[in-house]
């Protein structure tokens, strides 16, 4: 008995209400979410329209006003940033949340609707159709299948009236989080994020905090709670190879003017093994998977078949032994190849020079800039005289093989350890809330642009994705399934109960 009374008393304030009470408290609030989310979702959040920007701005300042929290419009290079602020305690730890206000730009005619930017309430007829319902449908049992239609309506204004509706819920309930707020919003991530890095250097200390939780993304696919510990950075670069000094008439030349592409294609054969290796030096140097990162990975759901049969593929490289394994190695894709014609129609030519422009995923193991390097000294190993520029009429005359390599802009990737007592803090709490343990990604493939926030601050960093994959994020038709807005309540009332 003594036991039980012990753990009891160690259950912080808002979990000694059941997950019944919880789930009611979702409830009574639910009607109000979704037609504030409509509200929301109903101003057009395009950057390069900076006065519906500003709406969107003021709306959710407004909202944080009424929570009682503090709010700044900070200058940057373009729009505002909001930031809101609250101390609950000054003795307590300050978790900095991240959102984005913006949203990619519409094609109206691509979309099942008049107006993008006009949510429109759908329930599934078939797999691929989707018909409208009316709104009043909300005042009566609430299907958590049915979806909100609309841009941004996922991808992320749901992340944040998720983390809203929660806050309002615990004011109503005379209660308050475990630790201190601060939240910031992108009003251009979908666009690089310019506005935020531009105020790095001057709002250091404003963005300060213990950690740090993004609100972006996708779910797991399983629909789960998921918790993603870091995502890949990249690196960019191309690659030129050259042939005679003008394109030739392939009649007249063919066997006898060198053709670049040949060149460019021998070359980049030589980088990857038929597996999908590369096999440039020490391009995989430093990461090593143990039992432990094993286990974590293969606690991810992943059903090979399935997988591979969506991406329509016969077999997946063997850079890992299955998908998120593949992800914790930096990656080499060649993303667009090209030669000297640039036209319409086809010409009977042997092209000028030929060019592969390359990205590399990055992995907190792999700095950007010694991969490109690397690349660089696999070059010069295949023979080649390897310059940054065009060539000279000499250099054509002195060297058999030349290459042309640029780089471009370097973004690192990042990584908490999901074992961090962050980590677990959080792990642990879905885990009670949800009775099942979150999927744990421990590092995602893409990059975000706020990558350069997350090293300034240098804080443990979570994302935390709550948004059904199958948003159509970016694409026509974006969506937001209820059931994942009341899921992500509860997921932010879980967060929010934590004792840092």
């Amino acid at each position: 008995m003594r036991i039980i009374i012990f753990i009891t008393l160690l259950v912080s304030p808002l979990f000694l209400f059941s997950q019944n009470k919880i789930n009611t408290l979702i409830d009574q609030n639910f009607k109000k979410t979704l037609l504030v989310h409509k509200e929301f979702v109903s101003i057009p959040n395009l950057p390069e329209d900076s006065v519906t920007m500003l709406r969107n701005i003021h709306w959710v300042a407004n909202q944080y006003k009424e929570l009682e929290f503090t709010t700044s419009l900070l200058p940057s290079s373009t729009l505002p940033i909001l930031l809101v602020e609250k101390v609950f305690d000054p003795n307590y730890k300050t978790v900095l949340f991240y959102f984005h206000i913006d949203g990619q730009p519409v094609n109206p005619d691509s979309w099942d609707q008049e107006d993008p930017f006009i949510p429109v309430l759908k329930a599934q007829e078939t797999d691929d159709r989707w018909m409208p319902i009316d709104w009043n449908k909300l005042n009566g049992e609430i299907n958590d299948d049915w979806r909100m239609f609309a841009r941004a309506a996922a991808d992320d204004k749901a992340p944040i009236t998720m983390l809203l509706t929660a806050l309002k819920i615990l004011m109503e309930e005379n209660s308050s989080p475990h630790f201190n707020i601060k939240v910031i919003f992108d009003p251009e991530e979908e666009y690089g994020s310019n506005a935020l890095l531009s105020t790095l250097d001057q709002y250091q200390d404003r963005y300060a905090a213990d950690y740090f939780i993004v609100m972006d993304g996708p779910a797991h696919d399983s629909n789960k709670p998921t918790l993603t510990f870091g995502c890949r950075g990249i690196a960019t670069c191309s690659i030129t190879t050259y042939g005679a000094k003008l394109p030739q008439h392939s009649g007249h030349f063919g066997n006898y003017a060198p053709n670049p592409a040949f060149s460019l294609a021998q070359l980049l054969a030589s980088m990857k093994d038929d597996q999908g290796k590369v096999l440039i030096k020490d391009y995989y140097k430093g990461i090593t998977i143990d039992k432990e990162i094993e286990l974590l990975l293969e606690s991810v759901p992943y059903d090979s078949v399935l997988f591979n049969k969506k991406l329509g593929i016969y077999t997946a490289e063997k850079v890992g032994k299955d998908y998120q394994e593949s992800l914790q190695y930096p990656s080499l894709n060649i993303r667009q190849m090209s030669t000297s014609w640039q036209g319409r129609l086809l010409k009977t030519v042997i092209p000028e020079y030929a060019v592969a422009n390359i990205d590399v995923r990055l992995v907190p193991e792999t700095d950007g800039a010694e991969q490109l390097q690397k690349i660089r000294q696999h070059l010069e190993q295949q023979g080649n005289y390897v310059i940054d520029r065009d060539p000279t009429d000499q250099e054509r005359s002195t060297h058999p093989k030349i290459v042309k390599f640029k780089t471009f802009n370097v973004v690192n990737a990042f990584r908490t350890n999901p074992n961090s007592e962050f980590g677990k803090q959080i792990r642990d709490q879905l885990t009670s809330s949800f009775g099942e343990k979150p999927v744990a990604i421990r590092i995602m493939g893409g990059t975000v642009p706020i990558i350069p926030l997350i090293d300034k601050l240098d804080m443990p960093t979570i994302i935390i994705p709550m948004v059904n994959m199958d948003n159509n994020q970016h694409s026509p038709n974006e969506n937001i399934r209820i059931g994942n807005i009341r899921q992500g309540i509860k997921i932010c009332l879980a967060l929010l109960d934590i004792k840092f």
